[in-house]
């Protein structure tokens, strides 16, 4: 077969059914709203959970570091990409979450794959929930070591996986917040039990930072662990992009060494760490903020009870709802565009079969009647 029989094949195969993706270029977007040339839509889709992307305070932080460093890093951090302002966000993110070390990373699934590859080797095993993110999944698959998930924040199930022995380290994975089913992880229990297993514990904390927990330290803060790998990620609460790793310093020295996603990389743009830098400050005195949201989500779960859909048991800004069939999904979807609301469905793979779902997501900076004219189209007979 040629290259081209292989990729008219395979796009035959997925054209035409649900599975099929379409990107749509837009206008700009915020926690509220979506501008698209169609108009613009009540934009429950977005991740940006305090409006931070549009806040005018990081916006000139962004335009301070321009004039400063210009716009780009120019190379890797480890030849001259390495600025003064990615150091001091680093510091200002250890110093916050309470760790040695932050090391920057270009993006989530970045972070995620780097410490995985770095830290894994043949002898060693991965332990992980089986519903955490692409990214986390698709790093341990393809890494040398043992790959193993346990069921869905089951404690039990992890226990029968490390009780079995392993020649080489244990790594534990899990997400804080998981970003299809909006749940929390079981984050004390999993660190009893990676600890008592001379094991290690990584959380993907991409949709609890800035969210929960004192000062928006995340979903370990709030649980009161401490694992030995944090990763948080800036494309969510933070409203810009980008990532950290969070660990003790012989851990970050290692990664300096090994992590060919860091070494190999260039260093996101000194004005995009002005800029988060303020983002963290904007955070921690974000209690307001995130009152509003925790507001909205209480709202929302009040008045959607009685909806004709499974509305999945979530206390975070992450409110599932699962319609079942992708056909009804996607159409339903459709449907509520045409009421200038932009909820997208989610499908297969991306949660498991059976489980298409619109995946709402509610933010600080929705009002009551944005909320209440999500609920009222999706009362409307016939959905």
């Amino acid at each position: 077969m040629n290259w081209s029989d292989f990729l008219s094949r395979r796009l035959a195969e997925r054209r035409g059914t649900p599975l099929w993706r379409n990107r749509q270029a837009h206008q700009g977007a915020d926690g509220r709203l979506l501008f698209t040339s169609n108009g613009q839509y009540l934009n429950f889709s977005s991740n940006d959970y305090l409006g931070l992307s549009r806040h005018p305070q990081i916006i000139a932080a962004w335009q301070r570091g321009a004039d400063q460093y210009g716009v780009g890093s120019g190379s890797s951090g480890h030849v001259t990409g390495y600025t003064a302002a990615h150091h001091e966000l680093e510091q200002q993110l250890a110093e916050w979450l309470g760790y040695s070390r932050a090391l920057l990373f270009i993006s989530g699934y970045a972070a995620n794959q780097g410490v995985i590859a770095a830290l894994m080797e043949k002898e060693d095993r991965i332990i992980a929930d089986r519903l955490s993110h692409a990214s986390l999944m698709e790093a341990a698959m393809h890494s040398s070591a043992q790959f193993r998930r346990f069921l869905h924040n089951d404690i039990d199930s992890l226990k029968q996986h490390l009780t079995k022995e392993c020649v080489g380290k244990t790594l534990v994975v899990t997400e804080g917040i998981f970003s299809m089913d909006g749940d929390c992880a079981p984050l004390e229990l999993l660190a009893q039990q990676t600890k008592s297993s001379n094991s290690w514990l990584m959380v993907d904390d991409a949709h609890g930072i800035g969210i929960h927990g004192e000062e928006g330290r995340g979903s370990c803060w709030e649980q009161n662990i401490k694992p030995e790998i944090l990763i948080v990620t800036f494309g969510k609460a933070f409203g810009l992009s980008g990532a950290a790793v969070l660990c003790d310093g012989h851990t970050a020295e290692y990664m300096l060494q090994y992590a060919r996603h860091l070494i190999y990389s260039t260093s996101m743009p000194p004005a995009q760490a002005v800029a988060l830098s303020e983002a963290v400050r904007q955070i921690r005195a974000g209690e307001a903020l995130r009152q509003s949201l925790q507001n909205n989500i209480h709202y929302f779960r009040h008045e959607a009870q009685h909806l004709p859909f499974s509305l999945m048991d979530s206390r975070t800004a992450i409110q599932p709802l699962v319609v079942g069939d992708n056909e009804h999904c996607i159409a339903l979807s459709e449907q509520l565009r045409q009421k200038n609301l932009w909820v997208k469905g989610i499908l297969p793979p991306t949660v498991p079969v059976g489980s298409a779902r619109l995946r709402i997501t509610l933010t600080a900076s929705h009002t009551r009647q944005d909320i209440d004219a999500l609920l009222e189209a999706l009362h409307e007979p016939g959905y």
